[in-house]
């Protein structure tokens, strides 16, 4: 078998964490001689790397599955499918998708070549023949980082510092899909962070399930202020954007650290998931409301032009009007210049799919809406408060038309929040190139800007 003659195609689905992981089997197939290419249609080997977080995130990637099951009639041999929803159902997965060749679990990210070299040398294997099942384990679902991977996202990378999670929040299924958390070495980490910045990188986006929490399981205590320190010491001109910070976690120690070195931007994202305290108990947060208001008053404090990112959660069991009409508060009161609201979304295994008074999905989708509608308004109001003010924004491309430049300032984080719409005055604009800019029209959610030179 001559790898150089394979045509292999990766679509990745989920979370920016799935991302990373979808890089390391990028890079590890690269380096087995392994040809990969973005249309599937060239592929013998299609793979598909999978969320099975929540209902939407398993309908998206059942239909991605079997779209990708249809190449089998033409040039594709094999389709391998990874990650979360693999983990999750291999089991049903393999009695009721038999368009899958080979089923590999969020432990097995490494045995990727095996998997491929194996269906070539068995041609037609079964899928219980090619790969064993890889159930997560203390210890393996590091297994498969490595220090030396080439990014899929141009000028800024993700830097997983952790897998898993060791948190209880009785909605969440990822501990049973991802194990608990394990901290990498932070001479692991540097060393990744490194050989991105050398490639070019100008903005590392450091990810975990509970990025606030590393540390604690392999050095007893939280370092992630420590690791940041290591990171920024490195020799390069380059940014760091922090997510997934759980608020139990930002600690004086970390507060300092961001305002205090210049290449952690003033961002954070906090996923809250709810203000009364009667819910965040239900849902297992080790959380309260008046220590979210005091987190949120100490760091606006320290650093004035902080953006706050959150997630809530509507229609969690036990949700009442009072209880929501808390969280409606707190967000008037805190006013995130981004957030992102989920209705609730019961997962089997978890402890919230068995909790009485379940909510209507009717008024969780009216609590939804009523929710974003007030967001809208806040949002619109930040954007509008940095009309005519000028910024700095790292070029990421173009429209499709050519007549504007796309951009993110420190305020915005991709995939996720706005993108800067950017006219140029005087001359082109290259990809990773700061620039400073003038915003000169907004709504919501769209930003307009203007080369300031």
């Amino acid at each position: 078998m001559n790898r150089g003659n394979i045509n292999v195609a990766l679509v990745s689905l989920g979370c920016p964490k799935n991302l990373v992981d979808s890089e390391y089997m990028a890079d590890r197939m690269a380096k087995a001689g392994l040809c990969l290419v973005d249309d599937p249609a060239k592929a013998e080997v299609i793979i598909v790397n999978t969320c099975g977080f929540i209902e939407s995130a398993k309908v998206e990637a059942i239909d991605t599955i079997l779209a990708m099951a249809e190449y089998k009639t033409d040039k594709c041999k094999y389709l391998i499918v990874t990650g979360c929803l693999s983990q999750r159902y291999h089991g049903d997965m393999k009695k009721d998708l038999p368009e899958i060749d080979a089923i590999l679990g969020v432990g097995a990210y490494g045995e990727i070549v095996n998997a491929i070299d194996t269906l070539y040398e068995r041609d037609a294997a079964t899928i219980a023949e090619v790969v064993p099942f890889c159930e997560v384990r203390r210890g393996h679902t590091t297994d498969h980082f490595v220090n030396f991977r080439t990014p899929s996202t141009g000028s800024f990378a993700y830097l997983k510092i952790a897998e898993g999670c060791s948190n209880t929040c009785a909605y969440c299924a990822i501990p049973g899909i991802r194990g608990h958390m394990i901290s990498r070495p932070m001479e692991d980490i540097t060393a990744e962070a490194d050989n991105l910045l050398q490639q070019n990188v100008k903005e590392l986006i450091i990810v975990a399930q509970d990025t606030t929490a590393y540390g604690v399981d392999l050095y007893k205590e939280r370092k992630l202020p420590e690791l940041l320190q290591k990171i920024c010491a490195l020799p390069y001109d380059f940014h760091i954007r922090l997510l997934y910070c759980y608020s139990d976690g930002m600690t004086e120690e970390l507060l300092t650290v961001l305002a205090d070195e210049p290449k952690i931007c003033h961002y954070i994202d906090m996923p809250i998931q709810h203000a009364s305290d009667h819910v965040l108990k239900l849902m297992g947060r080790k959380d309260t409301k008046e220590n979210i208001y005091r987190i949120m008053h100490t760091w606006r404090q320290r650093i004035p032009d902080i953006v706050f990112r959150t997630t809530v959660m509507v229609g969690f069991p036990g949700e009442t009007e009072a209880d929501f009409n808390e969280l409606i508060q707190l967000i008037k009161d805190l006013r995130f210049e981004r957030l992102g609201c989920f209705e609730f979304s019961p997962e089997e295994g978890t402890k919230a799919v068995r909790m009485p008074d379940q909510v209507p999905a009717e008024i969780a989708k009216q609590r939804y809406e009523t929710l974003m509608e007030v967001q809208n308004k806040i949002s619109q109001a930040f954007n509008e408060s940095r009309l005519h003010t000028i910024t700095t924004a790292r070029i990421e491309g173009i429209t499709e038309d050519g007549i504007f430049y796309l951009g993110r300032s420190y305020a915005e984080s991709p995939d996720i929040d706005p993108m800067l719409y950017i006219l140029a005055k005087q001359r082109e604009l290259n990809p990773g190139e700061m620039v400073k800019v003038e915003i000169i029209e907004v709504d919501a959610y769209d930003i307009t800007a203007v080369t300031f030179e």
